[in-house]
């Protein structure tokens, strides 16, 4: 064996006045070593081949540390990360990225404990406020989407489909005082029909038990969480219910998997980390309708509701708790004040229903894209068939336009040209 591969300790000062102890096979180090930059940051810990791999610690100046696994060079594997903010995340890396099964708890006592994918939060996870605030359910790019249940500390609670942290799709929401709400949201609101069952209502035979879903999320951990994830949907594949079976939080750090994009610095492990989670606001719209003498019988009201963007517009009595409907006409018209001065009141069913909706929706529409442009004269081609717009507005959506609840119908107006 050549002398110069016999493992041996030994301190370097390198030209660019990095300073190396530590053992050295050859001219690289290997095994254990100690590797202070300039700027001060040290690493201590395992070697391979010149380059950091194994355990070891990364103390930066400015106070973040760094203590777990790295591969030739990378914060790779399990490890934790103490952040300049006060936050700590306890899980999986790959290539200086938070990517698999991971705990972070913020500088405000926030905790976020599941799946994160490329630095973010994906896939199945919860989230608790440091108010007591909680959800569960499932994440996409750091936000809340998919199917997920939060619950305030009230006692209200959500379980529906979300999108980018907002309640959107079908779902119900339960207040405190035992209403029920199922129907639909858009972006955060309520909007279109659904079902509204006052205190002491009999919920549907197919609506029974949807209340078993309700963890209770002070006691119950993350593990038996995910579990019950997979009967709600949240997961199909056998391998991922496999991994719901072997989780422990007191061993998950074990777990390490892939990252598909490399990164060549730790800028952005250094960085502050990313702001917390909003809290999504309570629905305090679910008042029931009934006096106090109903919510003491079972044979209470049922209200088939419907909202335009969060706004109630119509109320009908659907049935008397049994869940059979009735042929009453609608039951209450809100909000229907009287016109004043000259004009009618748009109901649903008037001949202009459909036509005062397709304006409302054009007028926020045409708001919306309103952009300061400078002024100028008046130019004839700012007259004519050329300085006209026509944009189809179908009622599924499209590239350009929302959803909406109206027909599908065209708006026709003149371009903006800053006059």
């Amino acid at each position: 064996m050549n002398h110069d591969d016999i493992e041996r300790f030994h301190e370097k000062v390198l030209s660019n006045g990095d300073v190396y102890a530590g053992n050295f096979v050859g001219r690289l180090p290997c095994g254990t070593g100690k590797y202070i930059w300039v700027d001060e940051t040290v690493y201590e810990g395992e070697w391979d081949k010149g380059k950091m791999t194994g355990r070891g610690r990364i103390c930066w100046p400015s106070g973040a540390i760094y203590e777990g696994e790295l591969e030739g060079g990378f914060l790779h594997g399990s490890g934790t990360f103490f952040g300049l903010d006060g936050s700590v995340y306890e899980g999986t890396w790959r290539m200086n990225i938070k990517h698999g099964l991971g705990t972070k708890t913020y500088s405000n006592s926030d905790i976020y404990e599941g799946f994160w994918k490329e630095g973010k939060e994906e896939g199945i996870g919860k989230f608790t406020w440091s108010n007591g605030h909680t959800y569960i359910g499932n994440w996409k790019n750091g936000k809340m989407s998919g199917r997920g249940i939060m619950k305030w500390t009230n006692g209200d609670l959500f379980d529906g489909f979300w999108l980018n942290g907002l309640e959107h799709g079908p779902g119900y929401y339960k207040s405190a005082d035992g209403t029920y709400f199922f129907g639909t949201w858009n972006k955060g609101l309520k909007d279109g029909r659904g079902n509204f069952y006052p205190p002491g209502s009999k919920l549907p035979c197919q609506l029974k038990g949807c209340d078993s879903i309700v963890y209770d999320f002070g006691s119950e951990s993350l593990s038996s969480v995910l579990m019950h994830s997979e009967e709600l949907g949240y997961g199909r594949s056998s391998s991922k219910r496999n991994l719901f079976d072997k989780w422990k939080i007191s061993n998950f750090l074990r777990h390490s998997r892939q990252v598909s994009h490399r990164l060549t610095s730790l800028d952005e492990v250094l960085g502050h980390g990313d702001a917390t989670k909003s809290i999504p606001l309570r629905d305090s719209s679910l008042t029931s309708p009934c006096s106090s003498d109903d919510n003491q019988s079972e044979n209470v009201m049922v209200y088939e509701r419907e909202y335009i963007q969060g706004v109630l517009v119509m109320e009908i009595v659907r049935s008397h708790g049994s869940g059979i409907s009735t042929n009453g006409k609608w039951h209450h018209e809100v909000p229907r004040k009287p016109a004043k001065g000259p004009g009618k009141t748009i109901y649903r069913g008037h001949k202009s229903y459909y036509l005062m909706l397709n304006l409302q929706l054009g007028i926020r529409y045409t708001v919306g894209k309103i952009t300061p442009v400078h002024t100028r004269e008046v130019r004839s081609s700012d007259f004519g068939p050329r300085a006209r717009i026509k944009m189809y507005f179908p009622s599924k959506g499209s590239q350009f336009t929302p959803p909406h609840y109206s027909m599908d119908f065209f708006l026709e107006g003149l371009l903006s040209n800053g006059v």
